[in-house]
């Protein structure tokens, strides 16, 4: 149903993607009714959807998805990464499959209502993936409602006032407000998911926007862990005594929270506590170690990036959604850029000669994606060992 530039609602329509330019998409509405503004992004991933639309990453942002059958495993309530979804709509070609999944508990659309977020459907996805990939990521406001009606002027001022990601703390939003304690496990098919009962270690977890399969990685690799909120300070996580510390992946740009996340980091890595960190928290960290970071041209989203282990060899399929990332030329003496970007280069980990201090740009918990990064968080897990027993 997708039409372009139309001042008159076309027939059927009953929701629109207006972008920054004026560039108008139509189609129908699902999901939530109302209006909501953030950047347009898209995502490339085949599988996890409800996993995509909850990671807290996606806090400011309208995900395009490119694979076509959006809803065909329904929804449920163990697939989330949080219990409250920051993306601000989303954008599909068809319109919503029916759910075909023992799994299934909720049509995605009813969950979609439930969570607040406002869908599209009947757009051209690959004209949009295309205009994203050549011109960069826009500023759009999308808007759902039954009677039709739509004043694109309106619209279009509202994508064009909106400020956009880049010099936006959004880990304040998406953080927990106060420090929790985290012991469940992976899901496995049969028995759904565990308990760590018996931790070898204790981590403390930085929340910047945590998903929770990256906890649950964390407590299936036998640790203890204890999330604390964004703004937490070196003193106050020294002072829990933990063995690692990890931050997490997040939403907004890295300079902007990196104002109080920065001289927590430095604190952590002069008191010699091994530190992993993922997504923002490795660019968090680059910053930290005297690096500089940049907003990307549309940012790296889905669940088929190839990364190169730069000592290995080895190539592994990543998940991955971030729109900053670490300038590779700008990593100081002593810090190696340990993974990169098989796509375009780009900066995908790093590792501090001489320190327990590593991190990587992508999501090694696979939730959703492939699982060849597992071993990331058994590296912690040595690094934590060796300490303990020098």
């Amino acid at each position: 149903m997708t039409r372009q530039n139309q001042t008159a609602t076309p027939p059927g329509a009953t929701a629109a993607l207006v972008l920054a330019d004026g560039t108008a998409f139509w189609g129908v509405g699902f999901g939530a009714t109302g209006t909501a503004v953030g950047e347009v992004c898209f995502n490339t991933a085949m599988t996890g959807y409800q996993e995509i639309l909850t990671d807290p990453s996606y806090a400011g942002q309208i995900i395009t998805f490119t694979f076509p059958h959006i809803g065909n495993v329904g929804a449920n309530a163990e697939d989330i990464e949080t219990a409250t979804p920051a993306a601000r709509g989303l954008v599909l070609r068809t319109e919503i499959t029916e759910p075909s999944n023992y799994r299934a508990t909720l049509h995605l659309d009813a969950w979609l209502k439930k969570m607040g977020l406002i869908g599209i459907a009947g757009v051209d996805t690959r004209r949009l993936t295309r205009r994203i990939r050549e011109l960069g990521a826009p500023n759009g406001a999308i808007c759902h409602q039954q009677k039709g009606g739509f004043d694109l002027a309106a619209l279009r001022a509202k994508a064009s006032a909106w400020p956009g990601l880049e010099g936006m703390d959004l880990a304040r939003e998406v953080s927990c407000a106060q420090s929790y304690e985290w012991n469940e496990t992976r899901w496995r098919h049969g028995t759904g998911f565990g308990r760590q009962d018996t931790p070898g270690f204790h981590v403390v977890a930085v929340d910047f926007g945590a998903k929770r399969n990256i906890l649950r990685a964390l407590a299936s690799a036998g640790c203890r862990v204890t999330v604390v909120p964004a703004e937490t300070g070196a003193k106050d996580i020294l002072a829990r005594k933990p063995d690692g510390v990890f931050l997490s992946n997040g939403p907004g740009d890295p300079a902007a929270t990196g104002v109080y996340s920065v001289p927590m980091i430095q604190g952590v890595i002069a008191a010699g506590v091994p530190l992993f960190g993922i997504c923002l928290g490795h660019q968090m960290l680059a910053l930290a170690l005297g690096a500089q970071t940049a907003k990307m041209h549309h940012g790296h989203r889905g669940a088929n990036h190839p990364v190169k282990d730069v000592k290995t060899g080895k190539v592994e399929i990543t998940s991955q959604n971030h729109g900053f990332m670490v300038i590779p030329q700008s990593l100081p003496p002593g810090v190696r850029a340990s993974h990169v970007s098989l796509f375009d280069g780009s900066n995908e980990g790093l590792e501090v000669e001489g320190k327990p201090v590593f991190s990587v740009q992508y999501h090694p918990e696979a939730s959703p994606g492939p699982h060849d990064s597992h071993y990331l968080f058994a590296g912690f897990v040595g690094l934590m060992q060796a300490r303990r027993g020098a």
